[in-house]
């Protein structure tokens, strides 16, 4: 063995005996994985991370619909192939009908948990959320969740309505809501925000708003998502910045990572390979040693997706529509089956995860 290569076993043999104490891997250690590191070693230390907190061969899903209330957004993120400018023709807000039918939809589906997805809309006021939710509340009850709006979407709402953070997650809160998720977090560093998303929040916005809705008593989750042109220095920032939220509120509920689908976008690109995605995926398991549920994107990888389990993920959902990155060129199947197959031929036993609290009505004893 060369002396090279020596010292590279050495490297990963020191940072998998650290992991395998349940020692925390810094930016250094996590750089040099991701350069110098097999697929299969950073399996095995994903695997390592991963069962501290789920057996082998245990794996949990969901099905679930986003839906996209409206298309009209100021933000002009020019890796947004859906939305539409307020001026522009092809604007839409769903009425309470049509979002009941979807959920009716999801529900006939098997599935119990939907998103609400869609844009900074300079015409819909704060009455418009708190009286929809409220109403999917008295409708559904606890038999489905429901996450409502991202974060990106409820700073943008608070400050619209002229609200405080706290203020507006206590009237959301007082309308049913339980949970608002990390969306819009895409990469957590001010310069990707500055090269694409200048009309969003910071960095240091973002948290703050995602910390008042932790301190007003709601649930929230991480994600991010991967394959624009952020450099591995931006990664890692984003993961660091996740970890230490974590290390300081306990808030986040897992975290999901995706990647971005280039196609109908304004700066377009080439998609990143399945490969490269599940090489992130480890390293975010590995990294994140203190959230629980890493969840693999079946939205963005199909069947591929379910690989992820390998990778340190322990969860995934079913999605039945997203209209954003549909616009972007994902695609979705509905043949469940065909999936978790993917799931069982590589030994592992999905079973499906309730978010809602109420027995769902197709277990319901008559």
């Amino acid at each position: 063995m060369s002396q090279i290569a020596a010292s590279v076993a050495s490297t990963f043999s020191e940072i998998a005996a650290r992991v395998a104490q349940g020692s925390r891997i810094g930016r250094d250690d996590a750089r040099w994985l991701w350069t110098n590191a097999s697929d299969a070693e950073l399996c095995s230390l994903a695997a390592g991370v991963r069962g501290r907190f789920h057996a082998p061969g245990s794996c949990t899903y969901m099905v679930m619909r986003i839906i996209n209330y409206t298309n009209v957004c100021v933000a002009q993120c020019d890796y947004c192939a859906f939305y539409k400018l307020p001026s522009q023709d092809g604007g839409y807000v769903l009425s309470h009908e049509e979002v009941f039918a979807k959920l009716d939809e999801l529900l006939a589906l098997g599935g119990d948990l939907a998103a609400f997805n869609g844009g900074f809309n300079p015409h819909l006021p704060l009455s418009y959320y708190c009286e929809l939710f409220a109403a999917i509340r008295a409708r559904y009850g606890d038999a489905l969740e429901f996450y409502a709006l991202t974060i990106a979407e409820f700073m943008y709402l608070a400050d619209h309505a002229k609200l405080s953070y706290s203020e507006a997650a206590t009237r959301l809160k007082d309308a049913g809501v339980r949970w608002i998720t990390g969306g819009g977090s895409e990469i957590l560093t001010e310069d990707f925000r500055a090269r694409h998303s200048k009309f969003k929040y910071t960095v240091a916005q973002y948290i703050e708003a995602q910390r008042a809705i932790v301190e007003a008593g709601l649930k929230t989750t991480a994600t991010m998502v991967i394959g624009f042109d952020e450099g591995l220095e931006e990664r890692l920032e984003h993961l660091e910045r996740t970890r230490q939220f974590q290390d300081e509120t306990g808030g986040l509920g897992s975290f999901l990572c995706w990647t971005y689908k280039p196609y109908f976008t304004q700066i377009g690109g080439i998609e990143i390979t399945t490969a490269e995605y599940l090489r992130h995926l480890a390293l975010c398991r590995i990294y994140l040693d203190n959230i629980p549920r890493i969840r693999t994107s079946v939205l963005t990888q199909n069947e591929h997706a379910l690989v992820g389990l390998n990778y340190g993920a322990d969860d995934f959902d079913l999605p039945i529509e997203d209209e954003v990155t549909q616009k972007a060129g994902a695609t979705i199947s509905l043949d469940f089956e065909r999936i978790l197959n993917y799931a069982r031929e590589l030994g592992y036993s999905p079973e499906y995860r309730h978010v809602s609290l109420g027995q769902p009505p197709w277990l319901a004893v008559s």
